[in-house]
């Protein structure tokens, strides 16, 4: 469960005991429309990564990318010259034209068939969802967010801070709440650890998917609670 410290801020800030509490994060965020988001005052929509990420990207493609591409460039060159001493012919055979056609065909289906919301949330930007989303990372750099849950409103907090442990963050604040006539959680018991989800359904018929729920025993409990 929770920790200490985790109860007693949630406490403080509520005024009163939690029902339950999840620490929870949503997917990657769809691009909105490009005057939705400057409307919205063009905060930011992906999370911060801690300095020593961008080392890592910085190594990857300076030492790693030249390193594999050396290498598969003189296996090739060696494929090369072992195929001309051969006589043979080099390179993959080529698929029939009809079947490229085809395989684009389907391809162009699939781009028309795709969610543009990616199955964040459902897809209006105006409306309570789209416009938490547009401001998610405002709030806080890192992608989780606490919910809470009292007898009578739904709270959503964040840490300040870019990285955090969810059994430990003492630090949370509460960056928006609903009355139970604004949002409701919809959620399933039992689903499978490391892939349970819930949504944030709101009055107007928006939603918000969370998933990546933290702590087991707490994210049982939240579920077995909204479930019921």
């Amino acid at each position: 469960m929770a920790k200490r410290k985790v109860e007693r801020r949630a406490r403080k800030i509520l005024g009163e005991e939690p029902v339950a509490l999840v620490w929870c994060e949503i997917r990657p965020v769809p691009a909105p429309p490009k005057d939705v988001h400057r409307a919205a005052g063009k905060g930011p929509l992906k999370s911060r990564h801690h300095w020593l990420w961008y080392v890592g990207v910085v190594v990857f493609c300076f030492v790693i990318v030249p390193i594999i591409l050396i290498d598969t460039l003189g296996r090739k060159f060696d494929q090369l010259l072992s195929g001309r001493s051969r006589g043979g012919q080099t390179g993959q055979p080529q698929s029939p034209p009809d079947t490229q056609r085809s395989g684009r065909r389907r391809s162009r289906k699939g781009d028309r068939g795709q969610d543009p919301a990616n199955g964040v949330f459902d897809g209006d930007w105006d409306l309570t969802a789209g416009q938490l989303l547009l401001r998610w990372y405002g709030h806080s750099p890192s992608p989780k967010r606490l919910v809470m849950l009292t007898r009578n409103r739904i709270c959503v907090a964040a840490s300040p801070r870019r990285r955090l442990s969810p059994t430990k963050a003492d630090d949370f604040r509460t960056i928006t709440e609903f009355t139970l006539d604004q949002a409701r959680i919809e959620g399933e018991a039992g689903q499978p650890r490391g892939y349970a989800t819930f949504r944030l359904v709101f009055a107007d018929g928006s939603w918000l998917e969370m998933g990546q729920l933290g702590e087991p025993e707490d994210a049982d409990h939240f579920l077995r609670t909204v479930s019921g």
